[in-house]
């Protein structure tokens, strides 16, 4: 039986990064989209999975990086996806949700084999994610909806890319068949 995980990618976030100015107008686009898709996840039992950088603090863990983006500027975006006490949290050092992370032992020993990708930056870390997950055979679905951007002609572009290379099903968050 096929199983599938909601993994929300960077969305704890203190936003004191290079483009930023860029990126949280977007964030603040797709985060009803975002929030609205982690409730219909857990209502519906689907594994959520955060999968977030670290900010360089490799003794980091989530509740500190929680603490960090929830004390600052910012807190408003990241207050209404905050992890609940079920949901599975994975750090990450570079962009994929994959590179030298236990991600994939953790899915494969839940038994997930599709993933349904959100959060941010869709021509980043999103784009490189579905491509690691396509090389290691799981389904990919990204909502673009709930998926911010820094420069929206890349996100476009990266969006086909996922299509067309990566046989990603590209949805909208108010698709039926979305787990």
């Amino acid at each position: 039986m096929s199983a599938a995980a909601l993994v929300v990618i960077d969305m704890l976030n203190s936003y004191e990064h290079e483009d930023a100015d860029l990126l949280v107008p977007s964030v603040r686009t797709v985060l009803p989209h975002l929030t609205s898709l982690i409730e219909r996840a857990r209502r519906s039992d689907i594994e959520v999975i955060y999968v977030n950088d670290n900010f360089g603090l490799w003794r980091s863990h989530h509740d500190e990086l929680l603490d960090t983006v929830l004390s600052g500027p910012y807190a408003d975006l990241v207050e209404p996806v905050r992890p609940d006490d079920d949901a599975l949290f994975v750090v990450k050092a570079r962009h994929s949700i994959f590179y030298q992370t236990p991600l994939e032992y953790l899915l494969r020993q839940h038994g997930i084999d599709r993933i349904v990708l959100c959060g941010q930056v869709t021509e980043q870390c999103v784009l490189y994610s579905a491509l690691d997950a396509h090389i290691r055979h799981f389904g990919v679905t990204v909502v673009e909806d709930a998926c911010a951007h820094i420069h929206q002609d890349l996100a476009e572009a990266a969006l086909r890319m996922m299509e067309r290379n990566m046989q990603a099903r590209i949805v909208s968050s108010t698709a039926e068949e979305l787990f």
